[in-house]
């Protein structure tokens, strides 16, 4: 039977649920998809307790990356055919046996990629390289902090780093992650015993870096902007702060928030800097989301990036996966499997 995850209410892992669903009918331009895996993002969980935002409101079903083989076509749909293995790009939803999207949110999967990295790619590749490259302008000669280094994000825009030829990488994260990170050509730095404004001010002579990666608000925010160079760009796009654990806690939510920076339009000017809030699930053009994702497809297949997928749950024990995120074990992509 068809079913779907479902986050009922605000709370711990324990509010996920799996419920039965009818096999959605694609309409004009849209096409179903069997889903065999799933994406799962630290954005999954926060919006589980409450306090990501834009959400649909409880209970909905999350998701915004699947793998899979087409299932049906919508009339007026070309160049797809049912059985064809292929990658979507969702606005929410995805973590269902079957889902629903338009046409232009998906792409095929080349013969050689597996079904696994494809899942991968969506919301990882597409954020960093969103940040670093259509953003950013990611030069060879410029220099970066990539904070969260272990994660699905951070592995990500290691290995578009190390593709642009960019020399100058550091990256925050626990030491049990180091290895990857040195894997790259980065800096590690451990974010539990040394203090990164420290280390990167020393290393840049005061000067600070170009880009910095910043999934974590907060006060840690703030700090990355004390090393943000003249002309630097910042990039916001989580606040993994506010939950630190398995539990919902509205006072450690309620210092993370107050402690959000205050920018200061003068100062930022007089240093030519920039600060970016990103959110892939609300850009609105579809033409920039495909020719990035194509980019990162022609990348894998050409060997120079490689998904790294830490584990994949089934779709049943998605409990288990959130409460696996919370507890940062995961080095790279967590996957929800829905292969019957």
């Amino acid at each position: 039977m068809p079913y779907r995850v479902v986050i009922t209410k605000p709370g711990s892992p324990s509010v996920l649920d799996i419920q039965d669903i009818e096999i959605p009918i694609p309409e004009k331009n849209e096409v179903s998809i069997q889903v065999h895996f799933a994406g799962i993002n630290f954005a999954d969980t926060l919006m589980r307790m409450g306090f990501y935002q834009p959400r649909p409101p409880f209970p909905f079903t999350p998701g915004y990356e699947v793998s899979g083989v087409i299932h049906a076509l919508g009339s007026d749909v070309k160049g797809f055919e049912v059985g064809q293995r292929v990658v979507g790009m969702m606005r929410t939803g995805g973590q269902a046996t079957h889902v629903v999207t338009e046409v232009d949110r998906v792409i095929p999967i080349p013969d050689e990629m597996t079904l696994e990295a494809a899942a991968s790619m969506p919301v990882t590749y597409i954020t960093a390289h969103h940040m670093l490259h259509h953003l950013g302008n990611l030069k060879p000669t410029d220099s970066v902090l990539i904070h969260g280094g272990g994660g699905g994000v951070g592995t990500a825009a290691l290995q578009l780093c190390k593709w642009a030829g960019v020399a100058n990488v550091w990256s925050t994260a626990s030491s049990a992650k180091a290895e990857i990170i040195q894997s790259y050509g980065a800096t590690a730095i451990d974010r539990h015993n040394e203090d990164f404004v420290h280390i990167i001010k020393n290393a840049t002579d005061g000067k600070g870096v170009d880009h910095i990666l910043d999934p974590i608000g907060g006060d840690h925010l703030k700090r990355s902007l004390s090393v943000l160079a003249h002309g630097g760009k910042l990039y916001t796009y989580g606040m993994s702060s506010a939950a630190p654990s398995s539990k919902r806690s509205l006072l450690k939510a309620f210092f993370a928030f107050r402690k959000r920076p205050r920018f200061d339009p003068m100062k930022m000017m007089s240093r030519n800097q920039g600060v970016f809030g990103v959110h892939m699930g609300t850009w609105p053009d579809e033409d920039v989301m495909i020719e990035q994702m194509e980019r990162i497809v022609n990348g894998i297949k050409e060997g120079v990036l490689t998904p790294i997928i830490d584990s994949v749950f089934d779709a049943r024990d998605v409990a288990k996966a959130h409460q696996y995120i919370h507890d940062g074990k995961n080095i790279g992509k967590v996957l929800l499997r829905f292969e019957e």
